[in-house]
This record gives C-alpha cells, structure tokens and sequence, in this order.
C-alpha cells in the first residue's frame, strides 16, 4: 500500500494527479479549500480516498491533513504540492496584496506542506513531487509575481532535494508549460495545450522509480506552439 496527500485536488491538475493515482492503487488524501468538491470527489472515488479541507497557506491545516491521513491509512509516501494560483499582471500594475498571495499560496504553501509532512515521509522514505512551471527558468511579461513564485520554487525544493535525498526522502520537481484548465481565468478547451492527465502520468512516473534512483526535474511542454493571432 502506499498514500498519497495532494494539494489543490478539487480541480485541473490536482484532481488528474488524485484520479490517476488512486486508480493506481494509491490511498489518496485530497487537499484543498472547497470542501463540498474535495467531498464529491472522495465519494465517487470511493474506498481510499479522503477529503481533507484545508488552505495550504496555514501551517495548522497542513499539520491536520498530515494527520488525518496517518489516521486514515497510518503512513504517508508521497507528497505532491500542486495548488497554486496565478495573477497576470504588468509590474506597475500589480498590487502589494496579490503579489503576497501569489507567493504565499505557491511558495509558503509549499513549505509548509514539506514542513508537515517530513517526519512521515522520513518514517517511509517517501517522495515530494511538486507542480512547478517553466515559467519558474523563463520569464515573461505580465508573470512578475507568478514567475517569482515558482523561480523561488525552485531554488526551495532544489535545496531540500539535495539536504533530503541521504534521509531517504526524494524531492522532485515538475515544470509543465501551458496545461489546458481554468487556471488564472483561462478557458478551456485549447486543444494544442497539455492535458492535467500528461502531469499526472509524469508524476506517477517520478513516484514509481526505484528506491535507488531519483528524477529530480521534469520538464513538460506541448507538442504544438499556441497558434498565431491575427
């Protein structure tokens, strides 16, 4: 048997993560706000799955959905930061207010989800997979506060990778580019983009290496380029 905890599980990316998992025999714990959708999906999930509501920006609701996993299934391998958000703004045009919740959900919440979670994943010698993004090597404009989120993603969970590997405990990270969901108020429905299947199928595939062996980074992009407008 072996458990799983995944943030921002109510939708996009980290449901796929949550189905693909538990389809693969994984005890899933669902992590995340909307608590009426996390329910809806323990259910129709079924036997090995539970909903636990929380926000990843509290320490207080990482440690009980820690918790509340070990007191499901008593042990947790692995640990997948996804939730995130994304305001797309111009520098200037930026507020104080967004910048902070755009680095407290997609870089705090991280931490404090790896904080949780490490003494479990030291008792299992487990695996922390986290949704980064390309835009984490590559800036672009508008991305000031999402790309210094996942910038500093990634210089985070490089140091825990290099700080945890000899406890035992892999720290991976996966940087998709665009992933067709709602995600910072897109549509979808973009048929050249990445489905959040492709990001799961890439963190199970990080998660089912050999002990001995560990992908540190994934990057992930489309086959195809937007297309052109205009």
């Amino acid at each position: 048997m072996r458990v799983a905890l995944v943030s921002g599980a109510s939708r996009g990316i980290g449901e796929a993560i949550a189905r693909l998992l538990h389809a693969k025999g994984y005890r899933v714990g669902l992590f995340a706000r909307d608590e009426g959708r996390l329910k809806a999906l323990a259910s129709e999930l079924g036997e090995g799955a539970v909903a636990l509501p929380g926000d990843v920006r509290s320490f207080a609701d990482w440690q009980k959905a820690v918790a509340g996993l070990l007191e499901a299934y008593g042990q947790l391998d692995l640990l997948v930061n996804n939730a995130g958000i994304g305001v797309m703004k111009p520098v200037a045009e930026l507020s104080e207010e967004e910048f902070r919740q755009v680095l407290e959900v997609n870089l705090v919440g991280p931490f404090l989800g790896l904080k949780a979670a490490l003494p479990a994943l030291l008792a299992s010698r487990g695996m922390v997979v986290n949704i980064a993004s390309l835009a984490g090597k590559n800036a672009f404009k508008g991305g000031a506060a999402y790309n210094a989120s996942k910038f500093g993603l990634l210089g985070l969970m490089g140091a825990a990778m290099l700080e945890l590997r000899e406890a035992g405990v892999r720290v991976v990270n996966i940087l998709p580019g665009s992933v067709d969901t709602g995600f910072a108020g897109n549509t979808p429905g973009a048929s050249w983009k990445l489905s959040p299947l492709d990001v799961a199928q890439a963190v199970l595939f990080a998660a089912e290496m050999p002990e001995r062996a560990m992908v540190s980074e994934i990057e992930l992009r489309p086959t195809h380029t937007a297309p052109k407008v205009g």
